[in-house]
């Protein structure tokens, strides 16, 4: 870890780096999905869906900046390599190719379910250890992810 005056103890914080870098994987992994989406769709709400992906892409983007900022300010290293990210994505994968509107909506929606799952449980986690910074963070991400996957789903045919 790099040195700083932060006053939580650098046990504590060595575990919020690690939750934080797992959350960052996940992060830049759905911003992958929903551009990767984004590009591939087609359907009869191409343009409606493709602006939502887009959305979707942005939040994800603001998510794993947050979540590097706040592991850097903790005296850690942010998880930046690409490598590292699709090793550890706990993300399902997006499917290859081009994607009908339909198909696209539901990846993409549970790879929103199960980023908001794992945050929600990282809030947990940061909460019993005593980090409430690190558990204010997940909190705003997980209010955020969960309005997203309002959006995705009301745009689904059920």
């Amino acid at each position: 870890m790099n040195r700083t005056r932060h006053d939580l103890a650098p046990k504590l914080r060595r575990a919020m780096i690690d939750l934080l870098n797992a959350s960052l994987v996940d992060a830049v992994d759905l911003w992958n999905h929903a551009k990767g989406a984004h590009w591939n769709v087609r359907g009869p709400a191409f343009i409606a869906v493709h602006e939502l992906f887009d959305k979707v892409a942005g939040q994800a983007e603001q998510f794993a900046d947050d979540l590097a900022e706040r592991s850097v300010a903790l005296g850690g290293v942010a998880a930046a390599d690409a490598r590292i990210q699709a090793k550890f994505s706990h993300l399902p994968p997006l499917p290859e190719g081009t994607l009908r509107q339909a198909r696209a909506l539901q990846a993409v929606a549970d790879s929103l379910a199960e980023f908001g799952r794992r945050v929600r449980k990282a809030i947990d986690v940061a909460d019993e250890a005593g980090d409430a910074g690190t558990a204010d963070l997940f909190t705003q991400i997980s209010r955020e992810t969960d309005k997203l996957l309002w959006f995705i789903e009301a745009h689904e045919e059920r």
